[in-house]
């Protein structure tokens, strides 16, 4: 059981680091034309974000991060539980620094101990962008106390989470399946190209050609 554990870790590692070094290879140096390329595309995926990131600033830090990450009482970034999408990879390697980049792949090349998501500094999260399901997550606790203290912001969080699925749920073209055919084009290919490589997603993908044509 323990060797089982530990190539199910080993399994994660590898395919994050896998991602995270072909993502960086294609992308090539700051200003290059696939840079620029890229971030036009996921321009208005990343001013998305912002947006996201600043409703949660404003509503949930002080109970994520004083009364749940900073006590050490979160379930959320747990041990190898983190699901992140190639694109995730890619966007968050376009507004990476080189310092940002090394300080992945210095966690993914070795073991993680702990008992938290690999990407779990002392700082929070090591990734610039986090994960669109990490981002997007509040937990009961959370949306209890907030949304019952302002009920108006769950209208809000309603229409952020619509606008995620714009980018994400592919029963429609959207960016996230954008990104993944780019790379498979270049020649690339990764298990995190769920959007190709999911069964259920692409069952959403075909009900929505079908519904089209």
């Amino acid at each position: 059981m323990g060797s089982m554990i530990r190539n199910s870790y080993q399994s994660y590692h590898e395919e994050q680091l896998e991602a995270l070094l072909m993502v960086a290879e294609h992308l090539g140096p700051q200003g290059s034309g696939v840079r620029r390329e890229l971030g036009d595309m996921t321009a208005g995926y990343v001013s998305f974000r912002s947006e996201v990131d600043n409703f949660l600033s404003e509503n949930f830090s002080d109970i994520c991060n004083d009364k749940c990450y900073r006590s050490n009482l979160s379930a959320c970034c747990s041990r190898e539980g983190i699901i992140t999408f190639f694109a995730d990879v890619a966007i968050n390697l376009l507004v990476s620094g080189p310092g940002d980049i090394a300080a992945l792949r210095a966690v993914l090349e070795k073991e993680n101990r702990g008992v938290k998501c690999v990407y779990l500094g002392n700082n929070g999260c090591l990734w610039r962008l986090k994960p669109v399901v990490c981002e997007m997550f509040l937990c009961d606790t959370a949306r209890n106390k907030v949304f019952g203290r302002k009920p108006a912001l769950m209208n809000n969080w309603t229409a952020l989470k619509k606008k995620e699925k714009s980018f994400t749920w592919p029963d429609r073209p959207v960016l996230f399946d954008k990104i993944e055919s780019y790379f498979r084009a270049a020649g690339f290919s990764s298990s995190l190209m769920y959007m190709h490589n999911s069964p259920g997603l692409l069952r959403v993908k075909k009900r929505a050609t079908i519904r089209d044509a």
